[in-house]
């Protein structure tokens, strides 16, 4: 077995600015059950010298977790979009795109895609998606998948919002990335070039060549990771760089089989250990293999 090899991607840990308000958001509009609400030394975060009050949340077999820290930082930049390299978002697997896309419609959300759900070509997998922003302004997408494609795990769950089959992160240099996420022991998967005017229409933008490379942990179970290389338009970097409780700073906590040899990543590409950073600033929060499930 290869030391310091991420196991599965456990749940993406968010900050939000008011947490009764996120928990309703995910719980009315995305079928998200409420699982438990905490209070915790936020050193268990990455983030040492204050609180927070923490929730789980699950849907499916999948969970997410909402962080409000007591202090909380700098909301997105107004103008975010989606090749810009703060922007990670979760996909949410739905069984009727039409019906999944009217309850949302019920609740408050900004839209990234136009002109309401899109269909990718044959190409780039036929799949249904629509990308929008929860209040805080984090991103997030719904993806149908057709018979032919996706998790086949999917058409064995019952609900109209079955579950999260993986987490999106802009980056700059995909083979940058990539040799950073393989050095952690991801498998790259199914790669494709996306373009076009669906495309363009997904992601709100003018024109889009987007290199997408998927990335599989060694638990081939959802959620996975997906590289999204933007070569039209590029994305910009966070200038200031994105503080560990501003509210772009998502977490991707993975678990490793070898925490104590995973800890060997620390000098490199953190200050803050278990709380690493890719060469784009997105942060894993490390744990080991004997850390209990939600």
């Amino acid at each position: 077995m290869k030391a310091g090899r991420v196991l599965r991607l456990r749940y993406l840990s968010r900050n939000v600015s008011n947490l009764a308000r996120a928990i309703a958001f995910y719980r009315d509009a995305l079928d998200f059950q409420l699982i438990a609400v905490a209070r915790v030394d936020s050193a268990s975060l990455g983030v040492p010298g204050m609180h927070a009050d923490v929730a789980q949340l699950q849907l499916g077999q999948q969970a997410l977790e909402l962080v409000a820290f007591d202090s909380p930082g700098r909301p997105y930049p107004g103008d975010s979009g989606s090749n810009d390299l703060w922007f990670q978002h979760l996909a949410i697997v739905v069984a009727d795109m039409r019906e999944a896309y009217r309850q949302l419609c019920r609740h408050a959300f900004q839209p990234i895609s136009e002109d309401g759900p899109q269909r990718l070509p044959p190409n780039t997998g036929s799949v249904s998606a629509f990308k929008f922003r929860d209040p805080d302004g984090h991103p997030l997408e719904l993806i149908h998948f057709p018979v032919t494609a996706g998790n086949a795990r999917w058409a064995h769950h019952a609900g109209l919002f079955l579950g999260i089959d993986h987490s999106a992160i802009a980056v700059t240099d995909a083979q940058r990335s990539l040799a950073f996420y393989t050095s952690l022991g991801f498998q790259a998967g199914v790669r494709s070039d996306n373009s076009g005017p669906a495309q363009q229409r997904l992601d709100g933008l003018p024109s889009v060549e987007v290199d997408v490379i998927g990335l599989q942990p060694a638990r081939a179970e959802p959620p996975h990771l997906e590289l999204l290389a933007y070569r039209v338009p590029p994305g910009r970097s966070p200038s200031p760089p994105a503080a560990a409780i501003d509210l772009a700073a998502d977490r991707l906590v993975v678990q490793f089989d070898d925490a104590a040899n995973a800890s060997a990543y620390h000098d490199q590409h953190s200050t803050t250990w278990p709380l690493l950073q890719d060469p784009d600033g997105h942060r894993l929060l490390m744990q080991a293999s004997i850390e209990t499930d939600h």
